[in-house]
């Protein structure tokens, strides 16, 4: 039923889930696994964690949604926690983790416009070669995977520039070739591309550059938020290395329902109004 009336947009493995617990999940015939994917990251905590799951139906007995055309009794409480756990000054929230993503571009060219100067319109996005956010026109944009771009163009207009990740030099040349970037978006370990940690000191280094030629430094933390690497955030192993802007999304929720998060300093978050 899936193939016959879904998108084809994924090629799953021939096993049918329907039951979780924990790390374990069961098949429609009684078959247990242990899940070693986890949504992709969205269930870090486990299936059906007893604490989310509380928290969930308690929440949905309180009431079923709040528009932002009004104030909520939790959303303020929620922010500063997030906020203050991550070490931000302020988060917006989104839906998923691709509008995170989308997100911390669309501040790092605000930012662009209002604080670095960039003339109107050019503001450059500089993205490493091999990464992977989405399936946007945006992400799509910004990909060098055929798979990603190939028939989803035209994508004029966009101002995406791509380097070699895991390349200081790359990135310096790029600075110092276009004084019109605004920010740049990587992965503190590229994921899709095949689990690409950068050497030990790489993340240090796009700090400094970053802040030598005015330019955002912007991690996309989907995958690596959260203790998918061991600490609270995959740039903590790098210590006293700290983003201007963050992306999160998937375990925020322990996967009981989509959501998605960017996290700046108010020097970026100022810019938006």
């Amino acid at each position: 039923m899936e193939y016959r009336y879904g998108c084809h947009n994924y090629a799953p493995i021939p096993a049918v889930l329907s039951i979780g617990k924990g790390a374990e999940v069961w098949d429609v015939d009684g078959k247990r696994y242990i899940d070693c994917l986890s949504g992709y990251s969205a269930v870090n905590q486990g299936h059906c964690h007893p604490k989310i799951q509380k928290a969930a139906y308690e929440q949905m007995q309180r009431i079923t949604l709040t528009a932002r055309a009004f104030y909520n009794d939790r959303l303020g409480p929620w922010e500063k926690y997030l906020s203050t756990l991550i070490g931000y000054d302020k988060v917006c929230f989104m839906n998923g983790g691709v509008e995170g993503s989308e997100t911390s571009i669309k501040f790092a060219r605000r930012w662009g416009y209002r604080s670095k100067g960039i003339p109107d319109g050019q503001a450059t996005i500089l993205f490493p070669k091999h990464n992977f956010w989405g399936r946007s026109i945006a992400a799509c944009g910004s990909s060098d995977d055929p798979k990603r771009y190939k028939q989803f163009g035209p994508f004029g207009g966009l101002n995406f520039e791509l380097i070699e990740y895991n390349d200081a030099h790359a990135l310096e040349e790029a600075f110092k070739r276009n004084p019109y970037i605004a920010g740049y978006m990587l992965e503190p370990i590229q994921g899709e591309a095949g689990i690409k940690i950068p050497g030990p000191t790489y993340l240090r280094q796009v700090r400094d550059l970053c802040d030598k030629y005015n330019v955002l430094m912007i991690l996309d933390e989907v995958q690596t938020g959260l203790g998918r690497t061991g600490k609270l955030m995959g740039a903590d192993w790098e210590p006293g290395v700290k983003a201007d802007i963050i992306a999160m999304g998937k375990s925020l929720s322990g996967g009981f329902y989509p959501i998605a998060a960017c996290l700046a300093n108010d020097k970026v978050m100022d810019c938006i109004e």
